[in-house]
């Protein structure tokens, strides 16, 4: 934390006498991560207790309100939806028919009546569904996608070349959002996307089915999404038995780089069945004014999102996703920095707004509603540091300034890390698969055009190896993050939160 503190009284213009609480931080995260407030779900009861937790503390804090109605609340209208055993999808190809099951067979990415596909619609294949022209690729040239439902698979051409896709590491086009968007833009009525359990973006099919059993939150002002389906692969081969092709030749071609799109000679029709409600869920804004009168009218927003997961299906016997890690801990940090801006004497020169999101496991609604619907101008606004996860495994010798690389803020980076005596380093090449940049609030801000930061720890401890330090890493990816056992019997080091 205190890393992150000087990085942002830098940029504000201000030094510090009073000392980093470890024991507020421990106040907040066992407060927030205990099951009393159920995993901080979206539209459920503990995500409301959690707001209004928030809330009391910028009061006590005399943090100024910077919501709705002169409160701390900016609430945010919110349709919610869960897919029914009943939903009816049916497979056609020539004569035969075949239903699959939701769940075994497939998930659904987005609820609601415009999923509706109430006759067949025919498929076609469109290899990765891309279209790069910076690469010269375009999966659609040969085929038409029009009122069809284009069928994909996950990923992106394979590459050891930094020029083309950027080598091993994937780019913005192997995301699914990516992909369902470029298939609406070629006039496509749905999108089928066939996994890869093993080395992409997903994980194994039961971990699947849990992550999608969770409602499907959006904005109440969002445009309408079509179908979109996540088919389990090892039911998948039946998808292309008209085609001329087995989905081990598509594998093959995969593999070979030279994947082509065709006709399938199949199709299907689909009736969901869902449960859906409108709800409201808010943003807790609070603000410390600047008393600099030619930089108070600037601002630098800090985030950090307080929702989880909420209630789920049992894990073990357990149904809480407290989310401790992610973002209990977050969370904890945005209240001391709060409390330390509040409680000095010495004010600020630009003014700070403090914003604990909504909703960011939904998609980064909450910061998302709030760059449409600012409580000052965007054009005001001259930085975000997000806060997404702290340091708690061991004190660190390097860290991480997520994003920095795309404006000026890893200047103030390098001279908070400098005055902690600490290095800044990059990703390390083992994440280069993982994005952390466009995985949570800051990228929000940044697509509305604000310099953004997130600071995470380096695997480069102090007492552990670089090798327990990625084990550590990996074992939370791969075993603790968004389950129920991100919860209150982790290891915690709280020495290290602090310095962070």
């Amino acid at each position: 934390m205190k890393i992150i503190f000087l990085f942002i009284i830098t940029f504000a213009g201000l030094t510090f006498p009073q000392g980093i609480s470890k024991e507020n931080l421990i106040k907040h995260i066992f407060t927030l991560g205990s099951d009393e407030f159920e995993g901080r779900g979206t539209g459920q009861w503990g995500g409301e207790k959690a707001a209004k937790y928030l809330a009391e503390e910028f009061r006590q804090l005399n943090i100024i309100p910077a919501g709705d109605d002169s409160s701390y609340f900016q609430n945010i209208r919110l349709h919610g939806g869960k897919p029914l055993n009943g939903s009816e999808l049916i497979f056609y190809s020539g004569e035969e028919k075949r239903e699959f099951n939701l769940w075994e067979d497939y998930l659904l990415y987005f609820s609601g009546e415009q999923t509706f596909i109430p006759a067949r619609l025919d498929f076609v294949f469109a290899g990765y569904g891309i279209i790069a022209p910076e690469y010269d690729y375009n999966d659609y040239q040969t085929i038409n996608a029009e009122g069809k439902i284009v069928v994909f698979l996950d990923g992106e051409p394979l590459s050891d070349d930094e020029l083309y896709f950027d080598g091993e590491r994937p780019t913005v086009h192997s995301y699914p959002d990516a992909k369902q968007r470029i298939a609406l833009s070629r006039g496509a009525r749905g999108s089928i996307l066939i996994p890869d359990l093993k080395d992409g973006f997903y994980s194994g099919w039961e971990k699947l089915k849990n992550e999608f059993s969770f409602e499907d939150i959006t904005l109440a002002y969002s445009v309408t999404n079509s179908l979109a389906l996540l088919f389990n692969p090892a039911n998948a081969e039946i998808l292309f038995n008209a085609s001329g092709y087995s989905l081990n030749d598509i594998y093959d071609m995969h593999s070979k780089g030279n994947l082509k799109s065709f006709e399938m000679n199949c199709g299907l029709s689909f009736k969901g069945e869902f449960k859906e409600r409108d709800f409201i869920s808010s943003n807790i804004i609070g603000m410390v004014e600047g008393i600099n009168p030619e930089l108070k009218d600037e601002y630098i927003i800090i985030s950090a999102h307080y929702d989880h997961l909420g209630i789920g299906i049992p894990v073990e016997g357990d149904s809480i996703y407290n989310g401790v890690f992610d973002n209990a801990a977050g969370v904890s940090v945005l209240l001391e920095i709060a409390r330390l801006f509040s409680e000095n004497e010495n004010k600020p020169e630009r003014s700070i707004i403090f914003i604990l999101t909504t909703a960011e496991e939904k998609g980064l609604l909450g910061s998302v509603f709030y760059t449409d619907n600012p409580v000052v101008p965007l054009y005001k606004t001259v930085a975000n540091i997000n806060m997404d996860g702290i340091a708690l495994y061991d004190n660190f010798k390097s860290i991480i300034g997520v994003g920095s690389e795309y404006s000026t803020l890893d200047n103030f980076l390098l001279e908070a890390a400098d005055f902690n005596e600490v290095s800044v380093t990059s990703i390390p090449s083992e994440f280069r698969g993982y994005d952390a940049f466009l995985r949570s609030d800051q990228v929000a801000f940044a697509n509305a055009g604000i310099p953004t930061i997130l600071i995470i720890d380096a695997p480069d401890y102090v007492n552990i190896s670089r090798e327990e330090g990625l084990k550590k890493f990996m074992h939370y990816s791969e075993n603790i993050y968004h389950t129920p056992f991100d919860d209150l019997n982790q290891y915690m080091n709280f020495d290290a939160a602090v310095q962070h």
